[in-house]
């Protein structure tokens, strides 16, 4: 026999191994490839906004054209939100982000176990035992991993209800700032000192947005117990009205005077409110304040101690 006939026959003996299981593991790889190629291409497709609307969102908010990953889910920041749209976009990218990159990950590992166990099928294992395995080492992981798993499925939550998103001004509990990333794993939040907050999603218990939708910025006034009180609500409504009339860009209500919310000995608390955009309650508040402080002393109401001290020495020296 020729070494021709004998390499033939060897050939033709050992064909499955040199020919069609070779052939047969390159097809499940190129197939997960390929599956995995459009998979990711569709999700990048839905994940970012289309083409045109960044200038719809600077110049009308309510115009801009969400990612399709997230059109039909919840929001809760309206486009009306004036001046807001960049910061809006923002968010809404993130948001498609972060979901994008869930989904990617997770086909990702699917199509990679799917295309290890059909190469071992191929190559005639018996995967059974690996299944089982996989089933156990999974037990185990999920049962040493519960705070990661927890952080990772209170983080989808909180993307998918858009309970907050970048930009917003948040009470988590421990931790009070402005949102500057959401993760899957970790919120980060600057508070009003600085400081940097890395707070685990599934730590956060409860969740208080200062920023959505609207605010209402709050201007407690004290005053002195012998002032006239009417006198002292009138000229702070009035005062608050005329700050707003001069620079209305960031209300959208009217000042409502609510009157005395609490008495001490030594003074009287009057409280007003007014309807603010999201995160302008503050600088509004300050605002008002300067000017109802001017107009006590262009009308001589008195502040407390200064009044209260008047009012108690007054009869003594008389």
């Amino acid at each position: 026999m020729t070494s021709q006939q004998i390499a033939f026959e060897w050939t033709s003996s050992n064909r499955e191994w040199l020919i069609e299981n070779p052939i047969r593991i390159v097809a499940y790889i190129l197939v997960g490839l390929a599956i995995r190629f459009v998979a990711h291409r569709a999700i990048d497709r839905a994940t970012r906004r289309p083409a045109g609307s960044s200038k719809a969102t600077t110049d009308s908010p309510s115009t801009d054209r969400k990612p399709l990953l997230i059109r039909h889910l919840r929001e809760r920041v309206p486009s009306s939100a004036g001046g807001r749209g960049a910061a809006q976009a923002e968010r809404r990218a993130q948001r498609a982000a972060t979901i994008g990159s869930v989904l990617k990950s997770t086909t990702s590992i699917v199509l990679l176990i799917w295309v290890v166990l059909s190469m071992l099928s191929v190559v005639g294992v018996n995967i059974a035992p690996f299944l089982a395995s996989a089933g156990i080492v999974g037990l185990a992981i999920g049962f040493g991993a519960q705070n990661l798993v927890r952080d990772f499925v209170t983080g989808i939550f909180m993307l998918l209800e858009d309970q907050y998103g970048v930009g917003d001004v948040v009470d988590l509990g421990e931790a009070v700032g402005e949102v500057e990333s959401v993760g899957l794993r970790v919120t980060t939040l600057r508070d009003v000192d600085g400081t940097l907050w890395y707070v685990r999603n599934g730590e956060i218990a409860r969740v208080g947005n200062m920023s959505q939708e609207f605010a209402v910025a709050r201007i407690d006034v004290p005053v002195s117990p012998s002032t006239d009180v009417e006198k002292a609500q009138h000229v702070a409504a009035g005062a608050a009205r005329a700050a707003v009339h001069d620079d209305p860009s960031d209300i959208i209500g009217e000042v409502t005077m609510l009157g005395v919310q609490a008495v001490a000995a030594d003074q009287v608390m009057l409280r007003l409110t007014v309807t603010t955009k999201p995160n302008a309650q503050w600088a509004v508040a300050r605002r008002l304040r300067a000017r109802i402080l001017r107009a006590f002393v262009a009308e001589q109401i008195s502040l407390p101690y200064v009044g209260a001290y008047a009012f108690a020495a007054g009869p003594n020296q008389g």
